[in-house]
């Protein structure tokens, strides 16, 4: 009689599986993708650029979008008639769906042409006659969709039909057009739109002929659409309502009309707010149901750039597209000296873009975008603090460098002055800290001393900026280095340049102020003030607690009430915070777009402009007006020192800091010359995507052998314990046979 060989039979099963999951690990680890590629594997050697974000953006329509986090979307998918020179410096303007960049002529108030150097107080209006070039089509979109007998699928839904649509893509049919001039007038009217609210609506109220009366028109018109209930929700049928400083002259030709001379308008040209929208576009999204299913253009962007959204999933991904129906463009054979040594010309005379697809995740913390930068699965990186002495080195004369082993990993840095600004700003409107009593001021002098910006510079920054003296930062027309540039309020000058003011000369100016040390002389308690901040995170934690630290040399509380980057826009909107942190990057390289940040016609809270803190003072407001258009000069300079002037006594801010960019990229990573006032620079960027799953495998290796030498301890482990159980079997049995 056989005797049966379990302890053998389940040992041999236990190798067998054992050696499988060996052979599955060795096999995985020699496949074609990295075993921590966060990416599927059909997207290995594709022309696809990866990046991240760390926000939601809010405004995709191009009429409402105003931040940064933004136009890197927006940026890509619509086209305004003019933009920035790729690679030429300083910066100028270049025509884009343009035929030329129009040269305004002016009238006076009775509408009689002047001569082209006619004086500005004679000067009552500027024309602008664009022409855009033919054959420019929009990307695919369900709003052009036709059938066959020419009838638009999809402008006549009712929330019914869309029961089974819950993304675009969903609209099986998509259709195309020419773009024409009178998607650029469309656009400007809509800046005057009541239910869009524009951030710019303000100031280009004050300088389109008829843009704020033409606001008024619309709401009245709006309101008479939701009394007769004939559209829910009402759609305002913008051809129906002219506007005098916008007007189409034909197809391919429109006329702005703007009020006084206004040099700055042609760099508004270069922005989105200028970009053309389809009235097409316009019927589709206002359809009932589609708001509810963020179907709408803040969502879904429709325009003519080389590239469009197509996955807009803000809690995980965002995807933009090639546009099948972009003309494309040659990339740019002019640059400055220097770039074709810089290899910034190679490409000169290719059609762009260059990229297929560019794949953003959402990325909350900069650790794991740093690690997977260095892992080669994103392309462009910023230098956070946490990394910073990992990639940069400072030799002892201050010049920066790669580390060596960013260098042997064939990463490149790239530089640059920002024209931007953080700041710590005061809601003027604010009991406490805002107005212009003695009182207020000196407690802003105070705090402006105790923000010590160097100190914050070296901690956050790694010293990746300089502090600032006035709105105005480094390479913009108006500001002055030296003495003469310095903010006395809060620096001293000495031998060795300007030396921010001590503790004790705070302390002096918040005594002064009623509140010494820190308690309020009229009720004798504690002063607790309150920060309004973004964000979480170590990083975050660490900064509000150096705040807390600053505003504790005085012996000020300070309260932190944090919240997400959106709930803050509405808290400034209402004008109910009391000291916030913000920035400022420049929109053209212009004092004014600096200079028109505390102008009071822009103040945030009723008028949506960009004047956070609510700053209002009639001399200064009064300066700006004079300064804004006149050419750069003597006398523009001695107007703006005024203004500074002026900013440096009221303290609507403490000017925080011009930081220093600087940006890491991988060798297949091509032509990455900075350019801080384009918005629209993917389509010059290239990527080799082969040398980069090359290096993807060089630098994520599987290792595999500790995995093996656990398989061997475990089988080690249990074949004394299956042997001992084989033993005990056979006694048994021998046993049971006698």
């Amino acid at each position: 009689m056989h005797v049966p060989n379990t302890g053998f039979d389940r040992l041999g099963g236990f190798l067998r599986g054992l050696g499988w999951i060996l052979v599955s690990i060795t096999v995985t680890a020699c496949g074609d993708q990295p075993w921590n590629s966060p990416y599927p594997p059909d997207q290995a050697d594709r022309n696809i650029l990866y990046s991240s974000f760390s926000a939601r953006p809010k405004h995709l329509d191009p009429a409402q979008s105003y931040s940064a986090n933004e136009i890197v979307f927006t940026g890509q998918i619509y086209e305004p008639p003019l933009q920035y020179a790729f690679l030429k410096r300083p910066y100028q303007l270049e025509p884009l769906t343009a035929t030329q960049i129009p040269e305004p002529y002016y009238l006076d108030s009775n509408r009689q042409r002047l001569p082209d150097d006619a004086p500005t107080d004679a000067i009552a209006f500027s024309v602008y006659d664009i022409e855009i070039r033919p054959g420019i089509r929009y990307q695919p979109h369900p709003a052009f969709a036709k059938d066959d007998q020419g009838a638009f699928i999809y402008h006549h839904l009712k929330a019914t039909d869309l029961q089974d649509v819950s993304s675009l893509a969903d609209f099986p049919r998509t259709g195309t057009r020419e773009l024409v001039a009178a998607d650029y007038v469309y656009e400007i009217k809509r800046l005057a739109h009541p239910h869009l609210h524009s951030p710019i609506f303000g100031l280009m109220a004050d300088y389109i002929v008829g843009l704020k009366d033409y606001a008024v028109t619309l709401s009245k018109a709006a309101e008479k659409l939701a009394k007769s209930g004939e559209s829910s929700p009402p759609v305002l049928k913008l051809d129906d309502f002219p506007l005098e400083g916008a007007s189409v002259l034909d197809r391919y030709h429109y006329r702005v009309l703007v009020r006084g001379k206004y040099p700055q308008f042609r760099y508004w040209l270069a922005m989105p707010f200028f970009a053309p929208v389809p009235w097409e576009a316009d019927v589709f999204y206002q359809q009932p149901g589609m708001k509810e299913r963020n179907i709408t253009l803040d969502w879904y962007p429709v325009g003519t750039g080389p590239y469009m959204l197509t996955v807009n999933d803000p809690n995980r991904q965002m995807v933009l597209e090639r546009n099948p129906n972009f003309r494309g463009e040659a990339y740019p054979d002019q640059g400055e000296p220097g770039d074709a040594a810089a290899g910034f010309l190679k490409d000169a005379g290719r059609q762009m873009p260059f990229i297929d697809k560019v794949v953003y995740s959402l990325e909350k913390e900069a650790i794991p975008t740093w690690n997977k930068f260095l892992q080669g699965y994103y392309d462009v990186s910023g230098v956070s603090s946490d990394s910073f002495d990992q990639a940069i080195q400072i030799g002892s004369g201050g010049d920066i460098s790669l580390t060596p082993g960013m260098q042997a990993k064939g990463i490149h840095l790239s530089t640059a002055i920002s024209s931007s600004e953080y700041y710590m700003g005061f809601n003027m409107l604010d009991p406490v800290v805002g107005g212009q009593s003695e009182r207020a001021r000196l407690l802003r002098h105070a705090i402006s001393i105790a923000m010590d910006y160097e100190e914050y510079i070296s901690i956050f920054a790694n010293g990746r900026g300089i502090p600032a003296q006035s709105p105005l930062p480094p390479g913009i027309f108006g500001y002055r280095a030296g003495k003469a540039g310095m903010n006395p309020y809060v620096y001293d000058w000495t031998p060795r340049g300007p030396k921010r003011k001590s503790v004790e000369e705070a302390r002096r100016l918040l005594a002064k102020a009623g509140y010494p040390g820190g308690r309020d002389v009229k009720t004798g308690k504690p002063l607790t003030l309150y920060l309004d901040a973004t964000g979480n995170g170590p990083d975050v934690s660490a900064l509000q607690n150096w705040i807390r630290k600053q505003f504790g040399k005085l012996d000020i509380q300070l309260q932190i009430r944090s919240t997400d980057y959106n709930r803050f826009q509405d808290k400034m909107l209402k004008g109910t915070e009391q000291i916030f942190q913000w920035g400022w990057n420049a929109d053209y390289p212009d004092p004014e777009n600096f200079l028109f940040l505390l102008y009071s016609k822009n103040a945030k809270f009723k008028k949506n402009g960009e004047n956070a803190a609510n700053y209002s003072n009639p001399e200064y407001d009064r300066l700006f007006e004079q300064m804004k258009n006149m050419a750069n000069g003597p006398q523009r300079q001695a107007i703006i020192d005024r203004m500074i002037d002026i900013l440096r006594r009221d303290a609507p801010w403490a000017f925080g800091y011009h930081p220093k960019q600087f940006v890491l990229y991988h060798d297949w990573y091509f032509n990455a010359k900075p350019n801080l006032m384009a918005n629209n620079v993917l389509k010059y960027k290239r990527i080799d995507p082969q040398l980069r799953e090359q290096k993807r495998h060089e630098w994520n290796k599987p290792i595999v052998w500790p995995l093996g030498l656990i398989a061997l301890l475990v089988v080690l482990m249990v074949i004394p314990a299956v042997v001992g159980y084989r033993r005990h079997e056979n006694r048994r049995t021998l046993a049971e046979q006698r």
